[in-house]
């Protein structure tokens, strides 16, 4: 690489962010919630209110200038003062006038409307409030510019980024629909955790919770279902009703529990039926954890000698960009990579300095890192490669942001990236955690592009050979429908027509497509808090 070791070593000290996107146009609760303790799911929807008449913004406002019904304050980063929520919101306005990659489009909204104004729950006013300053703006495909700008309480978002390990049951739950039929089912489920235990499957179909159906339709079911499904803290049982794929249902009660995420659930070495040597790596997270079981996921296939890689990131949201870069570099070599750049970050017009910084530029890196609690890379040694020049990606909704770096930056060093599945979530922008009074903020703040300049896959990156989530069958199985679809791919060099046709993409297909159920600390791409 050209850059200097300890260069790098601060470029990547930049970039140690997550990468993560809120999927769920629903409630918020607490500034943003998270997964653990948010709203995920909602009743049918009904008109929107008439938008109260906007009125001139408030004055700017002094950092750490807390109003004192605001739970988070004792949290903050740095001393605070006693102030009022309008005060707060002012500074909100503020940041993102500073920071938003978008800043022009930044709509006139009255601060002073009851839905931002009430002082008994200041974190959820200001969550509102510093949403409703999004972009109004729509893609192409129709669907809001801006997906993903949302706020989180400081403490929790510093845990959860640094430490992977959440309450709960150990179970990713994909749904069709926030609203009835909502179609929630098991995706997959950590090993180790209260789920596993108690024999939960992939595939299984929630029929509903402490007495509650899964489709109910009312809010205080709909409150039932939440607490449930993403429970707040240690130490909460719940009575689960759910249906396996080979048919019934079964009484499965679970307690939630701290749960420490597997990134790599599954690495093996596949024979096709053309004979070829296919490894399969099963990532699910860009946490910390993930670079170690990564690194020997990858001497694993390349001491096996496999002549082609299907990397299935079907459910990973993000997490650390330099784990993407490094994922990537092991995939290419060094010989496609060297002196080339990972991901450019591009600011707002405000900020031309920073995007021409040496700091927005991510390399791929070529040794590792394992980081360790004061964002250091302790142990930098030469990572394994496996030196392919394609490589088959299996891909979802929920396939996004670093994810998306992965596919991005591999095309922009001229590596082909065969997409087995659906159009991933769509998600080229990132972040930097502001906080202000213990919530931080996250609105948009620059947009990452490939050695060939590309980022504009704001609709997503649509799958090369589409294919179902086959949810009949284990990860990792030959015969599950996106991997089969991708060996196919590799022994004949077409799309398979029959999985293309069981595809929710397929033309004229009604089949509604799966999303998971998490909350937008887990797909997003943020670098380090300021």
């Amino acid at each position: 690489m050209s850059e200097t070791r300890s260069s790098r070593l601060e470029i990547r000290r930049a970039h140690l962010g997550l990468l993560f996107a809120a999927t769920l146009a629903l409630s918020a609760c607490g500034g943003g919630g998270s997964n653990a303790g948010e709203q995920v799911l909602g009743t049918s929807p009904s008109p929107s209110p008439v938008a109260p008449v906007p009125s001139p913004p408030p004055a700017a406002a002094v950092a750490q200038s807390c109003a004192p019904t605001n739970p988070y304050r004792a949290d903050a980063t740095s001393a605070t003062t006693v102030g009022t929520l309008a005060g707060e919101k002012a500074w909100a306005k503020s940041y993102m006038e500073q920071a938003y990659l978008w800043w022009e489009e930044i709509p006139s909204v009255n601060a002073n409307a009851a839905a931002y104004s009430d002082t008994s729950k200041v974190a959820e006013s200001l969550d509102a409030y510093f949403r409703a300053l999004k972009s109004p703006l729509i893609t192409a495909s129709g669907k809001p510019k801006d997906e993903f700008t949302f706020t989180y309480p400081t403490k929790a978002w510093n845990d959860r980024s640094q430490s992977g390990a959440v309450s709960g049951y150990g179970i990713e739950w994909q749904f069709t629909s926030p609203f009835p039929p909502r179609g929630i089912r098991v995706a997959y489920v950590e090993p180790n955790s209260p789920a596993s235990a108690a024999g939960v499957r992939r595939g299984d179909t929630l029929v509903s919770v402490d007495g509650v159906s899964a489709d109910v339709n009312t809010q205080a079911g709909i409150d039932v279902l939440n607490a449930a499904l993403s429970p707040s803290a240690n130490g909460s049982p719940h009575a689960f009703v759910l249906a396996p794929v080979t048919g019934g249902t079964r009484n499965v009660n679970l307690t939630s529990a701290t749960v420490v995420t597997t990134p790599v659930l599954n690495t093996q070495v596949l024979t096709t039926g053309g004979g070829r040597r296919v490894g399969y790596i099963l990532f699910n997270a860009h946490i910390a954890s993930a670079e170690g079981q990564l690194i020997t996921a990858v001497n694993t296939l390349r001491d096996s000698a496999v002549q082609d890689l299907v990397l299935d990131l079907r459910y990973n949201g993000g997490g650390y960009l330099y784990l993407a870069s490094q994922l990537a570099y092991m995939v290419a070599g060094s010989s496609r990579t060297s002196g080339q750049v990972f991901e450019q970050l591009q600011y707002n017009s405000k900020r031309s300095a920073e995007t021409n910084s040496d700091r927005a530029r991510t390399p791929f890196f070529d040794t590792s890192c394992y980081l360790d609690s004061n964002f250091q890379c302790p142990r930098q040694e030469p990572l394994p490669t496996l030196n392919l020049s394609r490589v088959f990606v299996l891909t979802s909704p929920g396939t996004c942001s670093a994810s998306e770096s992965i596919i991005n930056g591999l095309r922009g060093v001229n590596v082909e990236v065969v997409l087995i599945g659906d159009t991933t979530c769509g998600k080229p922008y990132g972040f930097t955690a502001k906080d202000n009074c213990g919530i931080s903020y996250f609105p948009i703040e620059f947009k990452g592009t490939n050695a060939k300049g590309f980022g504009d896959y704001a609709d997503g990156f649509k799958a090369t050979c589409p294919a179902a989530d086959d949810l009949s069958r284990a990860l990792g199985d030959p015969a599950e429908g996106q991997l089969a679809a991708a060996l196919y791919r590799v022994d004949n060099g077409v799309c398979n027509p029959v999985a293309a046709r069981s595809s929710p993409l397929a033309a004229g297909s009604t089949a509604p497509k799966s999303r998971i159920l998490r909350g937008p600390e887990r797909e997003n791409r943020f670098l380090l808090p300021r």
